[in-house]
């Protein structure tokens, strides 16, 4: 495999708005984030991906982009910006902007322009339809958000426009090349701007299954989830070729693709040595439970669900590319509420959820406060105690599944984006250190216990192993191995037991008991060196290797 600047990198994503807030107006922003830099830093980080920080009405938290250069004020300036750019060269840590062109706001001049005319140069730009009250629509695609992809055209009865998302993010044409070129223009504006690349959203979106058409009816609302169409949407490949060619490539910028839906086939199109993107996001197991939950009770993700599913996604792209690797995102509950069981949520069960992924072949992404182990919210009383524009149709559909409302907002607990979106808890006192003021969305409360402040001289802290994990990637020993070397999974009939082999100039062994109870297991190789453990004391000297429960364990083997 051709060596790339970012293979041996460490990435964090940053949702801007609940990181940390400078001016005291309850929201994150930029100074904010350059106030921390040295702590990003210390951590060992080389990568910031900034959720969206451009102009926005923020109907969806910024992913509805009104005008794609510049900042949005409520983060800061342009200038702002620079300096985060600037301070982060200083310190070896790129930036990566959030790519969101699938759709831009309808407060965006492109959208204005084009209800002012729309069959003009504008108007081509979206997906604009001629339709009349009482017709049917052009077809049947549930948007992401619930509710028909279809909705009227401001200041035009009989014009509808297309948004697969909320309906103030219109979709954009890609099949207008016109409409193309000035995404491209965009894109290298903000490359000549010195920024190490972009992670692109929802980009599997842009290519339509055309003309328009209906998909089997899978709910009472008479729609069809969009994936449907989805599946049988071809030529995307045009799309992204281009776009790499005329951007990216010309930059060696990094770039981390939102990809669903692709087939083993077209992996070596994404991430190939000629890839569109750089690498691909392993969404595999924040799959595992997304069609259970509106199953009463919830099903539980089983460690040996986990394990299969991130072994069958590293095997599957071995020898073609690189994948990047989470836990949680900005669109996820927090990473250790899913896959731990609440009663066995423990710094030591943290810290072995950490172990498994991140040395996993690929590029380790940390999310803010994942670092120190946030959890999801303990309880939801009420739709008015969170923010995020999906939260109406995830309670609204639990309620058409027959749940009752306790049970609608006990989906919401679990599954809601705002787990992820609460502010950074920076410390134990007010607002967990974020702001010094009412923070735009709730803190979690468990903030006096699980905190930066805490952890940072603890060396048995969560912070800590993270920090330990970082380094020992990041060992020119170990390089060869880690970065570079191959996978091999083994000890798979064994039940939750996560252990593979890292083999390259060393041979390492990652082994994790994900369960709460131990277990003895044999290793084909003799462990020579412990190079990090969640626990103390470990007996690697006999025949057997004793694992209590949660043990995780790094080691190099002979």
């Amino acid at each position: 495999m051709e060596r790339k600047w970012w293979h041996n990198k460490v990435a964090y994503q940053i949702y801007p708005k609940s990181f940390k807030d400078s001016n005291g107006d309850g929201i994150g922003d930029i100074q904010g984030i350059i106030e921390k830099l040295d702590y990003l830093s210390d951590l060992g980080v080389d990568i910031i991906w900034l959720s969206p920080i451009y102009c926005s009405p923020l109907a969806d938290q910024g992913y509805d982009i009104s005008d794609y250069y510049n900042i949005d004020p409520r983060f800061g300036t342009m200038d702002d910006l620079d300096e985060l750019i600037a301070e982060g060269k200083k310190r070896g840590i790129g930036i990566v902007m959030d790519l969101v062109v699938n759709h831009c706001s309808d407060e965006h001049i492109w959208f204005k322009k084009a209800c002012e005319d729309p069959e003009g140069h504008y108007g081509k730009f979206f997906y604009i339809e001629d339709y009349k009250d009482g017709e049917p629509l052009p077809c049947n695609w549930r948007s992401y958000f619930g509710g028909s992809c279809w909705e009227k055209l401001p200041g035009h009865d009989d014009k509808i426009y297309l948004h697969v998302f909320h309906k103030k993010q219109p979709d954009l044409n890609w099949e207008n090349p016109l409409l193309r070129k000035e995404v491209y223009k965009m894109i290298n504006w903000w490359l000549d701007k010195g920024i190490a690349g972009f992670r692109i959203d929802a980009i599997i979106n842009i290519k339509k299954k055309l003309p328009f058409k209906n998909y089997p009816v899978d709910r009472d609302d008479g729609l069809s989830d969009i994936g449907n169409m989805l599946e049988e949407a071809t030529g995307i490949g045009e799309f992204l070729t281009e776009m790499a060619e005329e951007t990216f490539r010309k930059y060696d910028a990094f770039s981390v693709g939102e990809v669903f839906n692709e087939k083993d086939s077209e992996l070596p199109l994404f991430i190939g040595k000629r890839g569109y993107f750089s690498s691909m996001f392993d969404f595999s197991t924040s799959g595992l439970d997304l069609n259970d939950r509106f199953t009463k009770g919830g099903i539980t993700i089983t460690p040996n669900d986990y394990r299969d599913t991130i072994f069958k996604a590293h095997k599957r792209v071995e020898g073609i590319g690189y994948l990047s690797n989470i836990i949680e995102n900005h669109d996820e509950p927090r990473g250790v509420s899913r896959y731990i069981p609440a009663s066995e949520l423990s710094s030591k069960s943290k810290k072995m959820l950490a172990g498994i992924y991140f040395l996993l072949p690929g590029i380790p992404f940390i999310y803010q406060g994942q670092e120190i182990g946030m959890e999801n919210l303990a309880q939801v009383d009420s739709l008015d105690q969170l923010d995020d524009c999906a939260n109406t149709d995830l309670y609204n559909t639990a309620i058409e599944f027959g749940f009752t409302e306790k049970e609608a907002l006990e989906v919401l607990r679990k599954h809601s984006r705002d787990n992820a979106r609460t502010p950074f808890q920076w410390t134990g006192n007010t607002n967990a250190g974020f702001s010094t003021s009412q923070p735009w969305l709730l803190v979690n409360p468990n903030y006096k216990e699980i905190n930066l402040e805490s952890q940072l001289s603890d060396s048995d802290s969560v912070y800590s192993f993270y920090k330990k994990l970082i380094a020992l990637r990041k060992n020119p020993e170990y390089e060869d191995s880690l970065i570079y070397g191959s996978f091999e999974p083994i000890l798979t009939d064994v039940d939750n037991l996560v252990c593979y082999y890292r083999k390259g100039t060393k041979k390492i062994v990652v082994i994790a008991n994900f369960q709460n109870k131990g277990i003895s297991i044999k290793l084909d190789s003799k462990i020579s060196k412990v190079l990090l453990a969640n626990r103390d004391n470990f007996d690697y000297t006999n025949e057997k290797l004793n694992l209590l429960g949660y043990d995780y364990i790094v080691a190099e083997v002979l």
